[in-house]
């Protein structure tokens, strides 16, 4: 029979244009690959290291060692009548995964440029993976946490069932902006350079060396326009017993990680289409 009379299929694969869905159906197909991505870089992470998984024990360490000692023994910052090395590592915690998240989601796409040029898959699965790893180095610095309000005779209160919605908080939040980052970052490679400076200016704008108490009450929700406010000082709450009640700096923290997330998400599948071209 002569291929007149019996034509084959044609599949033809072009960009897509404009704004497009952003497939989270496909993405769930490829969980497979998501955690190979996840389990890849935890591996990689900690790949020819001296002291391995202990860096992320030391990072948070030994900055509330010189928090403590440069605002909590000369500056004399009130720590909301907790011990200021308790009080420190408590937002140290949460803050260190997500400025990792955030520095190794930017340049995901970039650090897997040879496997983006040469197998499909949802590009989404990269900075996802990168950051969701970073929950090992949460558990390891989280335990340190607990050994050290042993220590000093700190007890968590019952709001410590709020911790892994805190959490997933802090995730949404490093995810949301690594995925602008990463997107721009494969277009403008100097963004790598940016991120530095935007982690530092944020740790200060985010209260990890001084409670937010210091604030009128009135200006508090205008502060947790800063998404980290709320997993900050939810945090504390959750696992000191703070006076500084989260509840409306939370709602407002939350809401602007979502649209954070969201609209990274957005841009990231516009911009997707031309990631095997440019990277």
């Amino acid at each position: 029979m002569s291929a007149a009379t019996n034509p084959l299929p044609i599949l033809r694969i072009a960009p897509s244009k404009g704004w497009v869905s952003l497939q989270l159906k496909e993405l769930f197909a490829y969980r497979e690959l998501l955690y190979f991505l996840i389990w890849r870089d935890i591996k990689v992470r900690y790949k020819q290291t001296a002291l391995g998984a202990a860096w992320a024990i030391i990072q948070p360490f030994f900055t509330m060692l010189v928090f403590s000692l440069f605002f909590g023994k000369l500056a004399k910052i009130q720590s909301d009548g907790l011990p200021y090395p308790v009080f420190a590592y408590a937002a140290l915690v949460p803050w260190t995964f997500f400025a990792q998240g955030l520095s190794q989601a930017s340049d995901s796409l970039v650090g897997s440029a040879n496997l983006i040029r040469k197998v499909y898959f949802p590009r989404l699965a990269i900075p996802v993976g990168t950051v969701a790893s970073g929950v090992v180095d949460f558990m390891l610095a989280f335990f340190v946490l607990l050994l050290l309000m042993l220590y000093y005779g700190v007890t968590p209160t019952w709001n410590i069932v709020w911790l892994p919605l805190l959490l997933v908080l802090a995730l949404i939040t490093a995810l949301g902006v690594g995925l602008w980052l990463s997107a721009l970052n494969v277009k403008f490679r100097d963004v790598k350079y940016v991120v530095p400076f935007i982690t530092q200016f944020w740790m200060f704008a985010t209260p990890i060396a001084y409670p937010s108490s210091l604030l009128p009450a009135e200006w508090r929700p205008v502060y947790a326009l800063n998404p980290m406010v709320g997993v900050v000082e939810g945090f504390r709450w959750a696992l000191l017993g703070t006076d500084t009640a989260p509840g409306p700096m939370l709602l407002v923290s939350a809401t602007v990680a979502v649209l954070l997330l969201v609209g990274g998400a957005f841009v990231f599948r516009r911009m997707e289409k031309s990631f095997a071209d440019v990277v």
